[in-house]
């Protein structure tokens, strides 16, 4: 804010703001934590331009005779049918006595049809077919204004905007319900292994760009000399957010090397870290590897215990500074075959 710059109050998305005369606006709700308030005011920001955008302001959204809260819950009914009231109104937390006036303009459009049950919220909902033309004619329209809105971004713009997009709804907690999925690798999967693994390692006990580099060329290598059949890398995801990674590598002809696991903290408890090792072990066995080593530290105690779990077994103890301290380090071996 300007020094003794002069003051306009303005209401702006249902909040008091305050506007100097560099035109700087400023919040007058102070945030119990300040390190999030650059974060709430994008989200603002975002949300009103995307609902002026899209129309979610008018009273007849996408030029129906529908409300924003009635196409949604129109959208409810079309995907989940047969769908009960009771269970639309806990999804989206919408007023019982809303959701049945909204229901019963439904059903006198001729859109709905409804089933037997002990009360309205536990009768089933279905569309009609007129129901299912007007849903039709409502989706269409807002699959065109929404691509409307990427129109002159390149395949690599929108692929990037995709991924930001779920991204997002990953960290805000859209997606912590849905299952992981877990594929092999593919181009740039290397670059962000290595970038996440760096930071978390540092983060977390300050390994820093030794760590870094370690990992960086264990990718590369990884790349360069990948062996189809006798090597492999695992992703897990989830909501098109990398949530954790595993590499096998040959050692030699009779043994594999696991390598760079690694989960999300907010993925933890999953059972990511166990999957990931167990698809280890089950490709080791079919490509022919008669043992899997790996090396480790004695502080990832989270991943010690999956290998225990899956058989591993300490062979070697030692002391190292590779990443600028003492650190404890461990060599692990799993036989398969004799």
């Amino acid at each position: 804010m300007s020094s003794g710059g002069r003051l306009v109050w303005i209401i702006v998305d249902i909040g008091n703001y305050l506007l100097d005369e560099a035109g700087m606006m400023q919040s007058t709700t102070s945030c119990p934590n300040p390190a999030i308030a650059p974060a709430v005011a994008a989200l603002r920001r975002f949300n009103r331009f995307y609902t002026r955008r899209m129309g979610a302001l008018d009273p007849h959204y996408m030029g129906s005779e529908l409300s924003l809260i009635e196409a949604r819950i129109f959208y409810e009914i079309a995907v989940g049918e047969p769908v009960l009231a009771k269970r639309i109104q806990e999804d989206l937390g919408v007023d019982p006595g809303y959701l049945s006036r909204i229901v019963g303009k439904f059903t006198r459009s001729g859109w709905i049809a409804r089933g037997r049950g002990t009360d309205g919220r536990e009768r089933p909902i279905a569309l009609t077919d007129a129901g299912r033309a007007a849903f039709a004619a409502l989706d269409a329209r807002t699959f065109e204004e929404t691509a409307r809105l990427l129109e002159g971004l390149s395949e690599q713009e929108v692929a990037g905007l995709s991924a930001a997009v779920d991204w997002i709804a990953d960290r805000l907690g859209n997606a912590k319900g849905q299952a992981y999925n877990i594929r092999t690798w593919g181009v740039g999967d290397m670059g962000m292994v290595t970038a996440r693994q760096a930071i978390l390692y540092d983060q977390a006990y300050g390994w820093g760009p030794p760590m870094e580099a370690l990992i960086g060329e264990i990718a590369a290598s990884f790349i360069r000399n990948f062996r189809p059949g006798r090597e492999q890398c695992w992703i897990a995801e989830r909501a098109g957010r990398m949530l954790g990674s595993v590499f096998l590598v040959a050692e030699g002809e009779h043994v594999a090397r696991l390598r760079l696991l690694y989960v999300e903290p907010e993925a933890r408890g999953l059972g990511i870290g166990g999957d990931l090792v167990t698809r280890c072990v089950e490709f080791a066995r079919a490509a022919g590897y008669r043992e899997i080593v790996l090396w480790t530290h004695a502080v990832l105690t989270s991943a010690r215990k999956i290998y225990a779990a899956q058989g591993f077994e300490v062979e070697s103890v030692e002391t190292h500074d590779d990443f600028g301290k003492p650190e404890v380090s461990e060599s692990w071996r799993l036989r398969l075959r004799d």
